[in-house]
């Protein structure tokens, strides 16, 4: 009788042990495995359908950080002046010789500079202009001659209105400005899940902090890449979170939201009390009845009373320091009020209104009695704008749209690089799996799904794509369930 060969015959006799269960992973590691492949798709959705809108907006915004220069090398006529003098001319008189040269529409604002060798503005309403702009005449405060007029948006003259505009609209209007917004919404979703993979990736290959920052070397190919663009979103992250944050705060719909979380969290910035209570009977004043519609007030009215330079020696006494901004009453019912215009660190844009007659200072707004919210938003969107530190913000800017059109592109080689084969066509890499969802515990997928909705509420933009997004793999996935029953 023939045996079979024993298994265990090669060994060592001893007491026999059961085979030893699999070492249960940590609940924070059980977590990751679910979370991971959802950030995953999260990222890669994103980097694929929102990647067009990122890389508009960092083209465009790299060429804005150009514009300071551009709009100091074009009108250097109009903004500098010839030579800086000792003193410089009362502000009636440098506003006159605006007027004489430009009697048209009526005057909006003074706006005095802080820098010596630059021109006082003097703002214009005149009827006939596009939409948000003015007639801005500039003149050199110390000899009061004027340099020459432009067009101006608020601060900015037309070349640098042009970019601006290209970053924000694409020159299409209210349809352009989604285009923008949609970028902001979906940057910060997109960096900080991508700083959660590359994070988690390394802690798992037991990498060092520093290893974060270095690419991995080796032969060119998908992981190559991956290293890069994982070296560069870490490098870039702050930058790129800072700019998603600060150009919501501004935008169309999300603006108005965060808007109303601000004003939930804070208490209400104190406004400016410019109506005229006492001290001023508009009935018995013969030029009562002119200029009552806002911007329309004659010069004939602005020249009595404390008039120009009574309202800049109510500045210097309050303490005010140009840039400053001078601008009329829009009704006779009204003060003068002249607001500090700094846009850049250390802020402190206090505002006062004037009785404009008597030069009597009515009342006084300190940007320090300004809650810390609204604080902060003016100082992020000067620093969206890259006035806040003046030329170090400018190039941290330029960095960082540079940043994100690298990530960009490299997200894009990666789906190239992810094809099956090279040998079988030219097209990018398949789509991620799907199920993700599926797989993960029910607490978790609560949780995301609140947490999306939360975002959505705030972010809409962010909201409706995320949506379509979802319906669309939906479909997707239904579709190809039927394919293969029918295969």
């Amino acid at each position: 009788m023939t045996t079979a060969p024993s298994t265990t015959s090669a060994t060592p006799a001893g007491p026999s042990t059961p085979p030893s269960a699999p070492p249960t992973p940590p609940q924070g590691s059980r977590l990751w495995v679910a979370l991971q492949p959802i950030l995953l798709r999260l990222h890669f959705y994103a980097g694929i359908l929102v990647g067009p809108f990122l890389l508009v907006a960092a083209t465009t915004g790299l060429l804005y950080t150009l514009a300071p220069t551009i709009e100091r090398t074009m009108y250097d006529d109009l903004l500098v002046v010839e030579q800086v003098g000792d003193t410089t001319a009362p502000l009636s008189a440098q506003v006159a010789a605006a007027r004489a040269a430009h009697p048209e529409g009526t005057i909006s604002a003074v706006e005095v500079a802080g820098d010596p060798e630059t021109t006082t503005r003097v703002v214009l309403a005149v009827d006939g202009l596009p939409e948000g702009a003015a007639r801005t005449v500039f003149v050199d405060p110390y000899t009061a001659q004027v340099a020459g007029d432009s067009l101006t948006y608020g601060q900015w003259l037309p070349a640098r209105e042009w970019i601006e505009t290209l970053h924000s609209s694409l020159h299409l209007g209210t349809v352009g400005t989604l285009y923008s917004e949609l970028a902001a919404s979906w940057l910060w979703v997109v960096v900080l899940g991508g700083l959660a993979m590359w994070v988690a990736r390394a802690v798992r290959k037991k990498r060092t902090a520093r290893a974060l920052l270095v690419p991995e070397r080796g032969r060119p190919g998908r992981r190559r890449t991956l290293s890069w663009h994982g070296v560069v979103g870490i490098l870039a992250a702050t930058g790129l979170l800072v700019l998603s944050v600060t150009g919501l705060t501004w935008s169309e719909h999300a603006g108005a939201r965060i808007g109303d979380l601000r004003s939930a969290l804070s208490t209400p910035a104190p406004e400016l009390d410019t109506a005229l209570t006492a001290g001023y009977d508009a009935e018995a004043d013969p030029h009562a009845e002119h200029g009552s519609v806002a911007g329309a007030i004659e010069d004939h009215y602005l020249e009595h009373g404390a008039s120009w330079d009574g309202l800049t020696a109510a500045a210097e006494r309050e303490g005010l320091v140009a840039p400053y901004r001078v601008t009329p009453p829009a009704t006779h019912h009204e003060a003068w009020t002249v607001t500090e215009a700094a846009t850049s660190w250390p802020m402190d844009n206090d505002a006062i209104a004037v009785h404009g007659f008597s030069g009597e200072v009515l009342d006084r707004v300190d940007f320090e009695d300004e809650p810390f919210l609204a604080k902060l938003s003016s100082w992020g969107i000067y620093f969206h704008l890259g006035m806040l530190f003046g030329l170090p913000n400018l190039l941290f800017l330029a960095a960082t749209a540079l940043g994100l059109v690298v990530l960009v592109v490299l997200g894009y080689r990666m789906w190239w690089q992810r094809r099956p084969t090279r040998q079988q066509g030219r097209g990018p890499g398949p789509l991620l799996g799907r199920g993700a969802l599926r797989q993960a515990p029910l607490w978790l997928t609560v949780v995301l799904f609140a947490l999306a909705a939360g975002a959505a509420y705030y972010v809409p933009l962010f909201g409706l794509t995320l949506a379509a997004f979802l319906v669309v793999d939906v479909l997707l996935g239904l579709r190809a369930r039927r394919r293969a029953r029918t295969s």
